[in-house]
């Protein structure tokens, strides 16, 4: 669970930029995203091999 601490003066905008900030960081988005759509499990595997090509070079 995703914890924001904001003192009493900060703005809203400012608060939320920083729940974003840590959302990112920890990869919530990515999971989101990667879950939204099923994959077959043959796509799964040329992604992930595609991935680490790219880290090889």
């Amino acid at each position: 669970m995703l914890k924001v601490q904001i003192t009493d003066n900060e703005p809203l905008e400012k608060a939320l930029k920083k729940l974003k900030k840590k959302i990112e960081r920890e990869g919530i988005l990515k999971v989101l995203k990667a879950r939204k759509h099923y994959e077959k499990p043959s796509e799964k595997r040329r992604r992930k091999e595609r991935t680490s090509k790219k880290r090889k070079f």
